[in-house]
């Protein structure tokens, strides 16, 4: 049982801070990370329960400056207080803690008018780091800004007269199409019976979104909110240092200006002159030796999104098996010896849905992919973890892609025209500001090359999820090409994705979606008693 020796006072103020002060099992609530951070490097070091620690350590002791931290500090004075309280709480976790403590304090960042290019790269961490970016199938992107003028990056770095004009004619044709695409969008697929307008609208309305997003330049802004951890937050930061784009090193200092207003003792080295300053100056200094290294050529287009397995292991299946078997038994991982048929049917035979998550077990399976396909189709792909993944400079020679809806209605000459447009002012921005920062006038509608490398556990995941018939037809092909590579050499062990579509998908991508959406409001506002 857990404590229940708390005074009636005690309780009375803990009870702010904890879900429950009688059970085992607590949620913390109220807390600034800072505390919360520092309460548990304590923790780690002492047999007494968190609720006494943060009771006789943290409220009740003098110097900690608990109340101002917790308090809403108004005037000079107070800041004063929260500045000393801060500095009680960093040598707690000098004096208590490790680097891992700070993956006990999160926060939540808003990066709002940033580049899509420069979302990518706040996007590339992979442990510690959740974001959500702005969608351009709900969103539309031609809104102009407060000056009046479209939202695309404009840093001094691109002062180029071939930038603007170009990106101006993408964003032009855009927002000339959104309207007459999504209107012939609705009269193809008129509003069925038992249909809701809203479902209906924001069907159609997505549909014409996914058609045009290849016409946005790489340099579009977009908003994104990331959460994370302290540790995650400091190396994020140490690598935005470092990068290539200006716009990701104004981003680092940004970020970190904000992180150390609400978890400052755990984002302090980012940029520091003893650990955070060289670690970005080495990451840089990495990336221009080995590109120097690089060999590098003429690149002819592509005719088309491709994907292709580079790597695999002829033992996948034996290994799976081995890794399955092996907590079950006293012998070595190299000692696993059973039939494949019966173990792999016991992993994964009967599974109900996507869901339930195949086992650890098929972590031991690798499959290295290169994959050319348009960089929206990359923007959605890119946001799986689980991996490992890098791609090349974004650029115009790999060619582009032309969604076929858009040649359907007849309105795919517009579209051309304003992607080569743009495709025509890149070789001289290149030429003048280098190829990273001739990303920024690429429209979504180039291809890219890049890379997965992936366990079969994820590529379950991955192509599971996203060959469902709602998906954008471009990464859902990407998807459904992934699994077909892995089922051609190891087609036993993908036999049991059940859940993979291989099939068309639909015409209307969003449509049974928001229909289900309608059906869970209506239960919501009419629950079953």
């Amino acid at each position: 049982m857990a404590e229940t020796e708390f005074t009636s006072a005690e309780s009375q103020v803990l009870s702010r801070y904890f879900t429950n002060l009688d059970r085992p099992v607590f949620a913390l609530r109220n807390l600034p990370e800072v505390v919360k951070g520092a309460l548990f490097s304590r923790y780690s070091r002492t047999e007494k329960s968190l609720r006494r620690v943060l009771l006789e350590e943290f409220i009740n002791e003098p110097d900690s400056g608990f109340e101002a931290l917790t308090g809403n500090p108004q005037d000079s004075d107070d800041m004063v207080a929260v500045r000393h309280a801060e500095d009680f709480y960093e040598r707690v976790l000098v004096g208590y803690g490790d680097d891992s403590v700070a993956e006990l304090a999160g926060a939540h960042v808003a990066v709002e008018r940033t580049s899509t290019l420069a979302a990518k790269a706040l996007e590339d961490s992979r442990i510690g780091i959740s974001p959500l970016e702005k969608s351009t199938r709900y969103v539309r992107f031609d809104r102009p800004g407060p000056d009046g003028r479209h939202l695309y990056h404009r840093g001094p770095e691109l002062a180029h007269p071939d930038y603007e004009p170009a990106v101006d004619a993408l964003f032009a044709v855009y927002s000339s199409l959104v309207e007459p695409v999504t209107e012939a969008i609705r009269a193809r697929y008129p509003i069925e019976s038992g249909e809701t307008d809203r479902a209906w609208k924001s069907a159609t309305r997505a549909k014409a979104l996914d058609l045009l997003r290849g016409l946005l330049p790489a340099g579009a802004l977009t908003n994104l909110g990331l959460f994370g951890n302290g540790r995650a937050f400091e190396y994020l930061i140490t690598k935005m240092a470092a990068h290539e784009l200006p716009e990701c090193r104004r981003l680092a200092t940004d970020i970190h200006q904000e992180l150390a207003l609400v978890i400052p003792a755990f984002v302090k080295r980012a940029l520091d002159d003893r650990y955070g300053r060289p670690a970005a100056d080495r990451m840089a200094a990495i990336r221009e030796t080995t590109a120097s290294l690089a060999r590098r050529g003429a690149v002819e287009p592509v005719g088309g999104p491709m994907v292709k397995l580079v790597e695999f292991d002829p033992e996948a299946e034996r290994k799976v098996v081995a890794a399955a078997l092996f907590p079950h038994s006293n012998l070595g991982l190299d000692d696993q010896t059973a039939d494949p048929g019966p173990v792999l049917e016991a992993l994964l035979g009967d599974r109900a849905n996507r869901r339930q998550r195949v086992p650890r077990a098929l972590e031991h399976a690798h499959y290295t992919f290169e994959i050319v396909a348009n960089f929206g189709a990359y923007r959605d792909l890119h946001r799986h973890r689980m991996l490992t993944q890098d791609r090349q400079m974004l650029g115009t020679s790999l060619g582009y892609d032309i969604p076929p809806g858009l040649a359907d209605l007849g309105m795919a000459d517009l579209f051309r025209a304003a992607i080569e447009k743009a495709a025509n002012a890149h070789p001289a921005l290149e030429r003048d500001a280098g190829p990273a920062l001739a990303q920024y006038i690429v429209p979504l509608a180039f291809r890219v090359r890049w890379y997965f490398r992936a366990n079969l556990r994820e590529v379950y995941h991955l192509c599971e999820l996203r060959t469902t018939p709602q998906g954008h037809p471009d990464y859902r092909w990407v998807a459904q090409e992934m699994f077909r590579r892995v089922a051609e050499v190891h087609p036993r062990l993908a036999s049991y994705a059940g859940f993979v579509d291989l099939g068309p998908g639909d015409e209307l991508e969003r449509r049974r979606s928001e229909r289900r959406i309608d059906e869970k409001l209506g239960a919501l506002d009419h629950p079953v008693r």
